[in-house]
């Protein structure tokens, strides 16, 4: 693998340096002044702001590097990673958008609360919190792999850049300026992958030769992936799309319900191009670095290209890690200080605002510590989106099968998926399972039990 000289390197982190300084000081100008500009952008963003702003943190720095990533070892079946989101956020628009905004809240815990009461949305805001706060650990240390790659950087000096820069982002900004910047960022990560994509071809001199020489399975519908997985990644995407804090929060954000559906719409469109280009890149990888370290899959091309393209792509890449961190950590801020903060210590607008830009630092660089622990990218990213399923699971009850739906099973249904999830994952998924079934029919099981134990009761009691 080429290595960049010490004038290249100097050349893209100038290019880096003055996009970030660009795009930090549109983040300030476009910044809301009002806890309400910060939180849902006051309800004023257009469709095709919020359209690629939903469809930005689903290209990010887990998608970019994690599917790469699978592609480079198990095949472009690696690409259903991101493709689920197509089917993702088409039924999101059809089936969930119109009653979360509806519900007049920025936060799913909000929705729930009106479904199910007090205490079932605290336990959905801690369970989101948590997955939430995983997304942003692997965001660090996806987003830290790029910079790697790009400077030549040990891990964890990059992994503090990223958490610096992502922070000042949100942290003047709010929903917002984010989602006026992500244009900007999803426009650069966009065609960042596609010149990528281009140099990789470029590389392998076509795409007839990768495939005569890598074993079949690269290019199957399944490859070493697997159905089952691919069911999995599907179930969960749909799951976490439906359940997710700071999807719901720009949803939130849309001028009315039916330019919401629009850019939910919008949004899938965009990822099937997507998709299929970082898988190839992944296996291109695989063709022509055989040996190296599968995290650096996607990345590696930048050694290969002019210096002026590779600081291009560098800055793209970089973009999504910048997005990804601040979206999530908005999410992350906007749970903690609507469900807590806010009922516990009741602020006027200005303290609000001030205790959410404090509480955005903390959640800024707390990954900070968790991040080196990060596992496989593309698994925790999916386990977290498990997790958040079972949300999705639950909603879906108290929407349409109320029959079903009480405070106490869905409590049980909540707490008692977490932990069953949680531990299936760090067991490895025993018996080849996967956690994210567990996230599926885990609660739909701990429900029913519920219901059934209340009506034995009940008919006791009677007789």
């Amino acid at each position: 693998m080429a290595a960049l000289e010490f004038t290249d390197k100097i050349i893209i982190l100038s290019i880096i340096a003055i996009y970030i300084l660009a795009t930090g000081y549109l983040s300030i100008r476009w910044s809301g002044k009002t806890n309400e500009d910060y939180m849902n952008a006051s309800k004023s963003l257009p469709t095709f702001v919020l359209g690629i702003f939903l469809m930005s943190e689903y290209i990010g720095a887990q998608s970019t590097i994690g599917t790469s990533q699978t592609a480079f070892q198990s095949g472009i079946a690696a690409s259903w990673s991101v493709l689920a989101a197509v089917i993702g956020f088409t039924l999101y628009g059809l089936f969930f958008v119109k009653r979360l905004y509806n519900s007049g809240g920025f936060t799913i815990s909000n929705a729930i609360r009106q479904k199910y009461g007090k205490s079932t949305a605290l336990i959905v805001s801690v369970i989101m919190i948590f997955a939430l706060f995983l997304v942003n650990v692997n965001n660090y240390m996806s987003g830290a792999s790029v910079i790697v790659q790009i400077l030549g950087i040990k891990l964890p000096t990059a992994m503090v850049i990223v958490g610096i820069v992502s922070t000042l982002y949100f942290f003047f900004g709010g929903m917002k300026s984010v989602a006026y910047v992500s244009i900007i960022h999803t426009f650069m990560k966009y065609v960042g992958i596609l010149v990528i994509l281009a140099v990789a071809l470029v590389m392998s001199h076509g795409i007839h030769p990768i495939i005569t020489t890598l074993p079949k399975f690269y290019f199957s519908f399944t490859g070493h992936v697997g159905l089952a997985t691919i069911i999995g990644w599907i179930l969960t995407t749909i799951g976490a799309i439906f359940s997710t804090q700071f999807l719901v929060q720009a949803i939130s954000s849309a001028k009315s319900q039916k330019s919401a559906q629009k850019a939910s719409y919008l949004a899938a469109a965009l990822f099937i191009p997507l998709g299929l280009a970082i898988g190839l890149i992944g296996v291109a990888a695989r063709y022509l670095f055989p040996h190296m370290d599968s995290l650096y899959a996607l990345p590696v091309f930048m050694s290969h290209m002019n210096v002026w393209m590779a600081g291009f792509v560098a800055t793209a890449l970089v973009a999504s890690v910048f997005v990804s961190v601040s979206t999530v950590a908005l999410g992350l801020v906007s749970l903690i200080v609507d469900d807590f903060y806010v009922p516990m210590r009741k602020p006027n607008s200005k303290q609000q605002l001030y205790a959410t830009r404090i509480i955005g630092v903390i959640i800024g660089f707390l990954p900070l510590l968790f991040a080196f622990m990060t596992p496989q990218v593309l698994a925790l990213s999916f386990f977290t989106k498990a997790i958040r399923m079972s949300i999705t699971v639950v909603a879906a009850v108290g929407f349409y099968s109320p029959f079903f739906a009480d405070t106490k099973s869905a409590n049980v249904a909540l707490i008692g998926t977490a932990v069953w999830s949680t531990t299936w994952y760090i067991l490895g998924n025993p018996l080849g399972i996967d956690n994210v079934y567990i996230s599926l029919f885990a609660p739909l099981i701990f429900m029913a039990i519920c219901k059934l134990f209340d009506l034995i009761t009940n008919r006791r009691k009677e007789a």
